[in-house]
């Protein structure tokens, strides 16, 4: 990890760049991929699926008969676990329903929004280096509240063809319609154009590697909606001279671990404090599984050494972190300065894995600097608004005026004889 030591605001532009996310390099081979899925349907998938998850399929659909296998081969306590998460981001999730009211902007002028589920969404699953089932409960879930009617998940099988029990058992549980064995650019454009077996979707949601990456942002350039752009996943965690130095490098390895492009910040006001914790860092890697993943990752990764936690939010703040981990005594007053994050873990107790899995909160996060302008998926990701408004006879008198005056001041005849004829009636 790369030390810095009070770095002048000058130095905070070069400090924050993550690691070059290129996905434009790989857009004529995804455009091809896409294309082909686009004219030859499940015949395509299927070649793909051969060629890159090195598996034979006959079929693109998860049959009743394997989702049921699926159950016997969860353990009680993962289906537990499982149900607890499910039952918390539900919870969560359903407090974002949206209520609409009707407004009298004017006399006889009336305002409203409605707010509709999207008819048909599609969930991405990568397979990868681990199962994520807890992603398929943080989209599937929120999906099943909005009132989505169709829920589509693809997500690559092992070369034996299956698909990992826990993420069809949770999958079953948070009310998913239909899944598919399919990864990687094949099965965003499978979602986004349908074939003989996938459906088509009106929204693509999940994450993934750099070309599923490319694939969504070209689909969603004309032809279907996506949750947001993607990067590879990042924390930044605040620690004073009070930080407990285990609990913070056990914070920043929790990420760590998740892929070689992943990148962790540590910005701390005490240098003692800081040194503490990379010693932590080096003592606990050692003892990780995915060790060589995560060694890799902190390559890319920066110890900042700040005055005080003002300067550390606003260093923070310019780095709009996926994650942002509060690791200090006044959390609370920091808390009320935070801008630019996904999703941010108060005191010394809230450790990202919370959220990751079931505090309720969701994991699907913008990355890559896009917390300044996206949110992490919520209830309103899989929903529309649609506005509504009625005028009375008093609704024309009141705005009926002011309309002709705009409309014929744009050049726009119709549109001021539209308004003229309803003014002229009795």
């Amino acid at each position: 990890m790369r030390l810095i030591k009070y770095p002048s605001k000058e130095q905070w532009t070069e400090l924050l760049k993550r690691p070059a996310l290129n996905t434009e390099s790989l857009f004529d081979t995804v455009r091809s991929i896409i294309n082909k899925v686009r004219t030859e349907g499940d015949k395509a998938v299927l070649e793909y699926e051969a060629t890159f998850d090195k598996v034979a399929l006959s079929a693109l659909a998860v049959t009743p008969e394997e989702i049921q296998v699926a159950g016997t081969l969860v353990s009680d306590e993962l289906k537990a676990a499982i149900s607890l998460a499910k039952q918390n981001i539900e919870t969560f999730h359903a407090s974002q329903r949206f209520i609409g009211k009707k407004v009298e902007t004017m006399n006889g002028v009336t305002c409203w929004q409605k707010s509709v589920g999207i008819e048909k969404v599609g969930l991405y699953i990568p397979g990868g280096t681990a199962p994520l089932f807890s992603t398929v409960l943080m989209l599937a879930v929120p999906a099943k509240i909005a009132g989505c009617k169709e829920i589509v998940l693809c997500t690559p099988p092992d070369k034996n063809g299956n698909i990992h029990p826990a993420i069809l058992f949770a999958a079953q549980l948070a009310g998913v319609s239909k899944i598919f064995k399919a990864g990687g650019v094949q099965a965003i454009a499978a979602m986004a154009y349908g074939t003989e077996s996938v459906p088509k979707v009106y929204k693509i949601f999940g994450p993934g590697n750099q070309y599923v990456t490319a694939a969504k942002q070209l689909v969603s350039l004309r032809d279907v909606a996506i949750d947001m752009p993607a990067g590879p996943s990042e924390v930044c965690v605040i620690a004073d001279a009070h930080a407990d130095a285990k609990l913070a490098a056990a914070d920043l390895l929790s990420q760590a671990e998740h892929g070689i492009d992943s990148q962790v910040l540590l910005i701390c006001t005490d240098e003692r404090k800081m040194e503490e914790i990379r010693e932590q860092v080096e003592r606990q890697l050692e003892a990780l599984p995915r060790r060589d993943i995560a060694a890799q990752s902190l390559a890319n990764s920066r110890l900042v050494l700040v005055n005080d936690t003002r300067e550390a939010m606003a260093l923070s703040n310019a780095y709009a972190p996926e994650h942002l981990i509060l690791a200090t005594d006044d959390y609370e007053q920091l808390a009320g300065l935070v801008v630019n994050a996904g999703s941010v873990f108060l005191g010394k107790y809230a450790c990202e894995s919370a959220g990751d899995y079931a505090s309720g909160t969701n994991h699907t996060l913008p990355t890559h600097g896009y917390a300044t302008a996206y949110s992490g998926v919520n209830l309103d990701s899989y929903h529309r608004k649609v506005t509504f408004q009625h005028l009375s006879r008093k609704g024309v008198e009141s705005i009926g005026k002011a309309v002709v005056t705009m409309a014929e001041n744009e050049q726009l005849e119709a549109h001021a004889n539209a308004m003229r004829l309803r003014m002229s009636q009795e």
